[in-house]
C-alpha cells in the first residue's frame, strides 16, 4: 500500500485512536495518505486492513514494507524514527507520567465515550436502561475530568509549557466528551486547555475531520445497525464498562443478534 517514501494510515475520522496518530503526524510535519478501510465496523474480512492489523482495527500505519498496529506502538514508532520535533518529554519520570495518562485515556476513558455512542448512536438501549447508562457515562466522565485536571495542574499543557505527547493523547478523548456535551466546566483549567489545543493547526484539522465524520456516520449508522451491517467490537475495557455499569443485557442482546464481536481470534 505504501512506498518506501510515504506513510499510509488505515484511518477513521471519528476514532479517538486514529485521531491521536493524525495529530502526531501533523505535529511532525510528516506527509501521509489516509483511507477508511471499506467495510470497517462490519466484522467481515477486510483484506487491505487485515494485512496491516489482524485485529481489523484502526489505526494501522504502513511505512514502506513495515506495518504497525496499536496507536501507542505507532506513536512510539513515530517518536523513534522521526524524533524532530520531539513530542515525548526528555526525562524518564516525565515520560512515564505521559504514558500513564495515555493508558488511562486509551482504556478507561475511551470506553466511557464509546459506550455513550453505543447507547445513543447505535440505540443499544431504550427507556430506563438508556437513562441508567447515560447517567453512568456522565458520572464516570466527571471522574475522568477531575483526574485529568489534577494531572494538568497549573500548567498550560500536560507536558508543562509546551504541547507534547500527553496532550496528543488526551485531546481526542476530551474533545469527544465536549462533543457529547459532557466536557469540562466552562472556565475551568481543563476547559481552557481544550480551547488552547483546539487552536493548534494539527488538532484543529483533526477535530474538523472528526466532526465531518460524525455527520457521515449519522446518516448510515441506524440503518446499518438494524440490518446487521455493523458488528461492533466489545474489547476488554469496553466490555468491562458495560458489565460494571449495568449494561449486561446490552451485551447479551448483541451476542444474540450477532451485532457485536470480540477480539481476534474469534471463537470457533
Amino acid at each position: 500500500m505504501a512506498s518506501s517514501s510515504e506513510l499510509f494510515l488505515h484511518d477513521h475520522p471519528v476514532s479517538s485512536y486514529a485521531q491521536k496518530i493524525r495529530i502526531a503526524l501533523r505535529e511532525k510535519n510528516l506527509p501521509f495518505r489516509q483511507q477508511v478501510p471499506p467495510g470497517l465496523g462490519s466484522g467481515q474480512p477486510i483484506p487491505s486492513l487485515q494485512s496491516a492489523n489482524i485485529r481489523l482495527e484502526v489505526p494501522a500505519l504502513e511505512d514502506g514494507d513495515l506495518k504497525i498496529f496499536d496507536s501507542t506502538i505507532i506513536l512510539e514508532y513515530l517518536e523513534d524514527k522521526y524524533p524532530t520535533p520531539a513530542l515525548r518529554p526528555a526525562s524518564p519520570p516525565a515520560r512515564a507520567r505521559s504514558r500513564m495518562i495515555e493508558d488511562v485515556c486509551d482504556t478507561t476513558y475511551e470506553a466511557i465515550n464509546w459506550a455513550y455512542g453505543e447507547v445513543t448512536w447505535f440505540k443499544r438501549a431504550e427507556g430506563e436502561l438508556k437513562d441508567k447508562m447515560i447517567a453512568q457515562v456522565q458520572a464516570q466522565t466527571k471522574t475522568m475530568l477531575q483526574w485529568l485536571t489534577e494531572q494538568l495542574g497549573a500548567a498550560d499543557y500536560f507536558e508543562g509549557e509546551a504541547f507534547g505527547y500527553a496532550d496528543v493523547c488526551v485531546a481526542p478523548i476530551v474533545n469527544r466528551s465536549v462533543f457529547y456535551g459532557f466536557g469540562p466546566e466552562e472556565g475551568s483549567p481543563l476547559q481552557k486547555w481544550h480551547a488552547r489545543v483546539s487552536e493548534r493547526e494539527s488538532v484543529k484539522k483533526t477535530f474538523e475531520e472528526m466532526l465531518e465524520g460524525t455527520k457521515i456516520m449519522a446518516g448510515r449508522m441506524a440503518d446499518g445497525f438494524s440490518s446487521g451491517g455493523f458488528r461492533r467490537e466489545y474489547r476488554d475495557h469496553r466490555l468491562e464498562f458495560m458489565v460494571k455499569s449495568g449494561g449486561v443485557d446490552i451485551v447479551l442482546e448483541g451476542i444474540k443478534k450477532n451485532t457485536i464481536r470480540f477480539g481476534w481470534p474469534e471463537a470457533e
